[in-house]
């Protein structure tokens, strides 16, 4: 059983929506929606490629749905502020390149129910997935991942709210939060790192006042203080940024997706994949597990692990760790899990609703400022709290 230490620094980053993996992620993602919402049963691996001015569409995309791959790329990147002329990467200047195939058969038939060997939908690959809640936060997430993306997130509406005010301001940025702990709680912001794409006219005590005036803004005045040390731009500059400044791809910044670095995980990356890829849709419901179980006050910080082979329906493990917090054993937290959730391939998609994006969500909206912790998404409900509160009251 892990051990909580008694007093430690943790430091997690986020980047954010301008940042060229994630422009990579959020136009992958926005192929998938753009196929579900025709096409639901929709087989979708797609992966992005980013550069100066190009956008590479790769992967296998089997689906009955008519898109413009262009059009939604170059729309994708609209929307992220990707659109002025003469820096390098412009929704208006950037070429598209498509090379897209169909899924695998082979992979095909083992996630198709009424094929493959048992006849049922099974997993999409084999692998470990985690899901991780922790009730430091008012989302149930760690800190400082939470804050690392409050700080990215704050910025980037700003820019967006108010071009003129915030006229310096270019879409690519990055965080990072360090914060203390003691006895597994977060007492205190020690550092606050945070770079962000400029304009070559901003005078950088600008942006220094703004992180300050964000970072108040964002992270509970409880844990700041006069100490805190703030790190910005500490290069000097950050004029070129995105694609025209780091090549980016789909999948890359799957720390930042999850939780920052707290817990453990499996190594598959989320966005462009469609639900029956149990690297993304089992990572989901890990989480949607463990956020209830915190919330229905069963642990203080809880991990949930689930393992999958390609082609077979039922987990090959699940795994519950607690790190001391539990208010039962390990054992038996695992054993109320399995009567109350299933975590079969096909059971989580209709529990989550995955192939339905829609009603306040989208699968590009995941794809910046981290899967996890907002409350529009649907393995963000705590509905299973009572149920869960039943089920571990006869242990």
């Amino acid at each position: 059983m892990s051990k909580i230490r008694s007093e430690h620094v943790f430091t997690s980053e986020s980047v954010s929506e301008g940042h060229p993996d994630k422009v990579c992620d959020q136009i992958s993602d926005a192929i998938l929606d753009a196929c579900l919402m025709q096409d639901p049963a929709s087989r979708v691996a797609c992966e992005t490629l980013t550069t100066t001015n190009l956008i590479v569409i790769s992967g296998e995309i089997t689906t009955n749905a008519k898109v413009n791959w262009q059009e939604v790329a170059l729309d994708a990147v609209r929307k992220i502020g990707y659109d002025k002329h003469g820096v390098g990467f412009c929704a208006d200047d950037a070429k598209v390149m498509v090379c897209i195939h169909k899924q695998s058969a082979d992979i095909s038939q083992g996630v198709t129910e009424g094929e493959g060997l048992f006849k049922e939908q099974g997993a999409g690959d084999q692998g470990m997935m985690f899901g991780y809640a922790s009730n430091e936060t008012p989302a149930l997430m760690p800190a400082t991942i939470y804050y690392a993306h409050k700080l990215v997130e704050e910025f980037a509406r700003l820019r967006k709210s108010d071009p003129e005010k915030y006229r310096y301001l270019r879409p690519d940025a990055k965080s990072q939060v360090s914060i203390r702990y003691k006895d597994g709680r977060p007492v205190a912001v020690e550092t606050v790192v945070l770079s962000h794409q400029h304009t070559p006219d901003m005078p950088s005590e600008w942006l220094d006042a703004l992180v300050r005036e964000v970072t108040e803004k964002v992270i509970p005045g409880e844990l700041l203080s006069e100490d805190v040390k703030y790190f910005v731009n500490p290069t000097g500059r950050f004029e070129i940024g995105g694609p025209h400044g780091d090549t980016g791809l789909t999948g890359r910044k799957i720390i930042v997706d999850t939780y920052g670095g707290v817990g453990s995980h499996g190594g598959g990356a989320f966005s462009g994949k469609d639900p029956s890829k149990v690297d993304r849709s089992a990572a989901y419901m890990c989480r949607y597990i463990a956020k209830n179980v915190v919330a229905a006050g069963l642990a203080d910080k809880c991990e949930v692990q689930v393992a999958y082979a390609i082609g077979v329906a039922d987990p090959l493990s699940v795994n519950v760790d607690t790190y001391g917090t539990g208010k039962i054993s390990n054992d038996q937290l695992e054993a109320v899990i399995r009567k109350v959730f299933c975590m079969k391939p096909a059971s989580i998609v209709e529990q989550l609703q995955l192939k339905h994006p829609g009603d306040g969500w989208c699968y590009q909206d995941t794809a910046a400022y981290g899967h996890f912790g907002r409350p529009d998404f649907p393995w963000e409900k705590l509905n299973k709290v009572e149920e869960l509160k039943a089920a571990a009251a006869g242990c």
